[in-house]
């Protein structure tokens, strides 16, 4: 058992490998810490092992094999209402016929703690999430928002150093879905506390995380602050599955270190980063953001490579103008623009000619 406890490692999987019948593993071999009052999120598809690591921590789930600690104690065997951590779960999971101040008071009086005690650290609970004058009401009189800010507030009200989040937004409309993103960002930074998120929606993960880890087949794809991950995927899978992007098909004609030029498949060469390419000749797809996508040839270098297109479609969505493109043959080339004052829409069945800078384009793994 390991002693040390820094607030860099906080919460620890140190190999740790789950499988449900004895031969396929759903997560493989985690090695992850995260550090005191970070706020992690693990993104990934459905079935890509996020979950399962979120229930491992909880201990709802028992490891395979590895071990998991918690400020420095191994905690496998230790049971979930021993661990002192706070649980967030998407269908609120609480008690209906309770009011909200007993819903709260339920995890103390486990905890064995006095009358006094309980009533003080409920009161503090919902002021933190703004809901003080609601405790005498019963949940089906709260609305989705009120009811995810109460499963938030009981999951705090324990002083729990470590909260967890299973898709806790899930089942809230789209605007109050953003607010509470927000809300809980700022709850968690004022009180300190170390959160571990599990969502599947990408702008939420970017929106809320100090750092994200990006699941796929039961291994952490890339472990990054948001920024570094959506601008310098490391892999073609996180690339598309992060945000929106286009992709092109090709082959590496020339590379050195900072630099490959790709002779996409119908002929045409384009300036791009090598990420995970290394030699002449190999196959890469090459991602490129649609915001990062110019057709004005006064913001690229004079010799940067182009590629002719056709537009197709032009779409307004209020702050941004969204426009389909045919590039390469691919009918489905995305570039989105600010909605200026000076900003040119662009209409279908123009032909215009678009480019980048070679530090946004990425040559990943075909």
């Amino acid at each position: 058992m390991v002693s040390t406890n820094t607030d860099d490692h906080f919460v620890v999987f140190d190999g740790v490998q789950k499988s449900y019948d004895g031969e396929n593993l759903v997560v493989k071999d985690l090695n992850l810490s995260i550090a005191k009052g970070e706020f992690l999120t693990m993104l990934g598809p459905s079935g890509s092992g996020k979950t399962t690591c979120l229930m491992m921590l909880a201990g709802f789930e028992t490891a395979t094999n590895g071990a998991i600690r918690l400020g420095g104690k191994e905690i496998n065997n230790i049971p979930p209402h021993k661990r002192g951590i706070g649980m967030v779960f998407q269908n609120y999971a609480l008690f209906p016929h309770m009011t909200v101040a007993e819903n709260l008071s339920f995890p103390l009086e486990v905890r064995k703690m006095g009358k006094a005690e309980r009533e003080k650290k409920v009161q503090r609970a919902l002021d933190m999430v703004q809901m003080g004058a609601f405790g005498g009401r019963r949940p089906a009189q709260l609305s989705g928002g009120q009811q995810q800010r109460i499963a938030l507030a009981r999951a705090l009200v324990f002083e729990a150093e470590l909260v967890l989040m299973d898709e806790p937004l899930g089942a809230l409309d789209k605007q109050l879905r953003e607010h509470m993103q927000f809300e809980i960002k700022h709850i968690a930074d004022n009180l300190g506390i170390t959160v571990v998120y599990v969502t599947h929606d990408q702008t939420e993960a970017l929106t809320m995380s100090d750092r994200v880890a990006v699941f796929e087949d039961g291994r952490i794809q890339q472990l990054a602050p948001p920024d570094e991950l959506y601008e310098q995927p490391k892999n073609s899978f996180v690339a598309q599955f992060i945000g929106e992007n286009n992709t092109l098909m090709g082959k590496v004609e020339q590379i050195n270190k900072d630099l490959a030029v790709v002779r996409l498949d119908n002929g045409d060469l384009i300036d791009t980063v090598p990420v995970n390419v290394s030699n002449v000749g190999e196959r890469t797809l090459v991602s490129i953001r649609p915001e990062r996508v110019e057709f004005n040839r006064e913001r690229l270098l004079p010799d940067a490579h182009t590629l002719k297109a056709e537009v197709l479609e032009f779409i307004y969505m209020g702050d941004i103008y969204r426009t389909r493109l045919r590039v390469a043959g691919k009918e489905d080339f995305i570039v989105k623009t600010r909605n200026a004052p000076d900003q040119r829409r662009l209409q279908p069945g123009e032909m215009i000619e678009i480019g980048w800078r070679p530090q946004d384009c990425r040559a990943l793994d075909a």
